[in-house]
């Protein structure tokens, strides 16, 4: 895997950011996209990632984030409901730091640029500096979109699908002019999406759109490949908005009903990005990597 070129957007944190850190690994020059600069948390270290709507461009359960939601699991967020916030501060143009992202104990480098993914001038900015891309995966999110369909705020959700689903389709676009022929495009939904989790209806339809893109743009784009991933339950960045006990009591009750008995890593759904990303059979596929979420009552 030498002399590849992947641009990671939402690659600042969580799932995102540990999908660099591989790449990067096996040989890739990795550039990664956010939207407030911010230095890069070490492998294994906490991360400083704000609350909700304020930073963490990578999802989590839900894929489009909210905030807790009381009755579930001593007032721990329903599965579905949390996760990955994406940063709502808005970078003034898409500019560098004009340093490495990672120290060398985070091992190989990664090129940080700071952009909004929903914002076709700056990403065309980046993905312009950056020229030919070989792999492009775009992990973005929002922190709305989650409760009970009769109490879902209208213009609310329509943000969501900004955050997510439009940012989603205008990085792709962004990026197209300079993806390789033999490159490849993976973007991120959520086991929402197929999950029929209650009060996830909204989630289930921003999720469920950007996976509904996957086959007919691996058709339309061929011999690009195209590719999803859908997480479920994960530990990132995002868990640090709530209280460590809070967190652990929830994790505990949800990893007892998930087929797989445990939470997911970033690092666990970053294998299957990569793989999506790089494996050249792959395309028009959605790689389910939640846990058996998908089969169990949560």
């Amino acid at each position: 895997m030498t002399e590849q070129t992947a641009l990671v957007v939402g690659g600042t944190s969580g799932i995102g950011l540990a999908t660099a850190r591989l790449l990067a690994q096996r040989g890739a020059t990795v550039h990664v996209v956010g939207r407030t600069e911010r230095p890069l948390t070490p492998p294994g270290q906490a991360s400083d990632t704000p609350s909700p709507g304020q930073a963490g461009d990578t999802p989590s359960p839900g894929q489009a984030g909210g905030a807790p939601s009381p009755g579930h699991a001593g007032g721990a967020p329903s599965p579905g409901h949390a996760g990955g916030a994406t940063e709502t501060g808005h970078a003034g143009g898409a500019t560098e730091t004009g340093h490495a992202a990672g120290a060398p104990e985070n091992g190989p480098e990664l090129i940080p640029h700071w952009a909004d993914g929903g914002d076709p001038g700056q990403i065309g900015a980046v993905v312009d500096k950056i020229g030919q891309i070989d792999w492009l995966v775009v992990s973005l999110s929002g922190a709305e979109g989650a409760g009970p369909i009769a109490e879902l705020d209208v213009a609310m959700l329509r943000r969501a699908f900004d955050a997510k689903f439009w940012a989603h389709l205008t990085t792709v676009r962004a990026a197209l002019p300079h993806l390789a022929p033999t490159g490849s495009i993976t973007l991120i939904g959520a086991v929402s999406a197929r999950a029929a989790m209650p009060g996830t209806a909204g989630l289930a339809a921003i999720n469920g759109a950007v996976e509904a893109l996957v086959k007919p743009l691996a058709n339309e784009l061929a011999p690009i490949r195209v590719n999803g991933v859908s997480p479920g339950l994960v530990d990132t960045p995002w868990w640090s908005a709530i209280p460590a006990e809070q967190r652990r009591f929830y994790f505990e009750q949800m990893a007892e009903r998930l087929p797989t008995r445990r939470v997911a890593t970033a690092e666990d759904v970053a294998e299957v990005v990569a793989l999506a990303a790089t494996n050249l059979n792959l395309t028009g596929t959605v790689l389910e990597a939640d846990g058996g979420a998908r089969l169990a009552a949560l």
